[in-house]
């Protein structure tokens, strides 16, 4: 029997927040970890970020800002999950402020929103005020359901994590 669901196919996350008006510089990025059919939940495969693409070109960051600076998207990631190999199951999206400069949280940065569009179509939207206090955050999670369809849903959990701990932790289960 097939399913009727299309599922989600090439999605983009994108991030925009404005820039600190005095102490620490704000940085926020855009971290996907994906997780293999046999270990869905724990230690991701692989991630990307600002400084990384997937081995397969699938998830890509296409814009990053180290300040929040300029008009509108500040951050912006495509995931084309319709050609994600079939060794993978689950795709874990977040959010992770940079420390560098000291502490801080969705909080004290302001105008923070983030989009998950396909297409025009605009699947999920957020502003992290259920995690203001938070220094990092799930935002999506994608999950294979068959050979090509993808359902993704709203997964918004604050952790007070520096990007590091954060990425060894995003995929736990809820």
């Amino acid at each position: 029997m097939s399913s009727l669901n299309k599922g989600v196919g090439k999605v983009e996350v994108s991030l925009k927040w404005d820039p600190s008006s005095g102490g620490p510089v704000h940085d926020l990025d855009i971290i996907a970890a994906v997780y293999t059919t046999e270990a869905p939940t724990g230690e991701p495969a692989y991630l990307v970020h600002f400084d990384s693409r997937s081995p397969d070109g699938t998830i890509t960051l296409s814009r990053d800002s180290r300040t929040g600076l300029g008009l509108g998207i500040d951050e912006s990631m495509v995931l084309e999950l319709n050609r994600l190999a079939p060794a993978y199951a689950r795709v874990v999206v977040g959010i992770a402020i940079q420390q560098g400069g000291g502490r801080v949280t969705f909080g004290d940065v302001a105008n923070t929103a983030v989009f998950v569009k396909e297409g025009y179509e605009e699947l999920f939207r957020d502003d992290f005020g259920a995690v203001r206090d938070a220094t990092s955050a799930t935002v999506v999670e994608f999950t294979r359901q068959g050979p090509q369809t993808w359902t993704y849903r709203a997964a918004v959990h604050g952790y007070d994590a520096d990007p590091e701990t954060f990425t060894r932790s995003m995929g736990a289960p809820r």
